[in-house]
């Protein structure tokens, strides 16, 4: 798994084999900052269900200021961290266990002038994506320009709506399906 732009552009990253953490595939991934825009310059991120937390890397080796990372499995936190620190990236990063569907008091994070990107990637299939958009959504901690990039199976239908995120865009490569959601004033 090696990171496909940026300063850390063909970096090899360490990943878990195994269904349990499913890193999303360079070809998506390099669609997605087609898509948002190569330079993260100033963005702050958030990582969802990070797994090997390759898209807040990816971010982070375009500029990102800063990303927080959240996954509830111990592996990940340790894979996480492990490839941050392979980077040079740990300093401009905070890494959490939590279990996002048990809920996050995102105002708790202390996070001035919000965030502006973030990345939604549980497992497939389960229906866990509009409730976390609802709780992005709600928490007040999207900046005025914030997107949320979630990616999910191809069959997984998604809200055009949720609360304050509106679906800009859709795309869909080979069974994966990434939906962009912009946050409206």
């Amino acid at each position: 798994m090696k990171i496909t732009g940026g300063r850390s552009r063909g970096r090899i990253l360490s990943f878990l084999k195994g269904m349990d953490i499913r890193p999303t595939a360079s070809k998506v991934r390099e669609a997605i900052f087609n898509i948002l825009g190569q330079d993260m310059t100033g963005i702050r991120a958030l990582d969802i269900f990070a797994g090997t937390g390759i898209l807040g890397i990816e971010a982070l080796s375009r500029g990102a200021e800063w990303v927080i990372f959240i996954d509830k499995s111990d592996q990940a936190i340790k894979i996480i961290n492990k490839n941050l620190n392979l980077c040079g990236y740990q300093d401009i990063c905070k890494v959490l266990k939590k279990d996002i569907i048990k809920g996050l008091a995102f105002e708790s994070l202390s996070i001035k002038g919000g965030v502006d990107l973030a990345f939604v990637d549980p497992p497939y299939g389960k229906g866990i994506i509009p409730p976390v958009l609802a709780m992005i959504s709600d928490s007040g901690i999207l900046s005025e320009h914030a997107f949320v990039v979630t990616e999910s199976s191809e069959n997984d239908r998604l809200p055009e709506r949720m609360g304050a995120l509106l679906l800009s865009d859709t795309r869909i490569y080979g069974e994966t399906k990434i939906d962009i959601y912009k946050r409206e004033n």
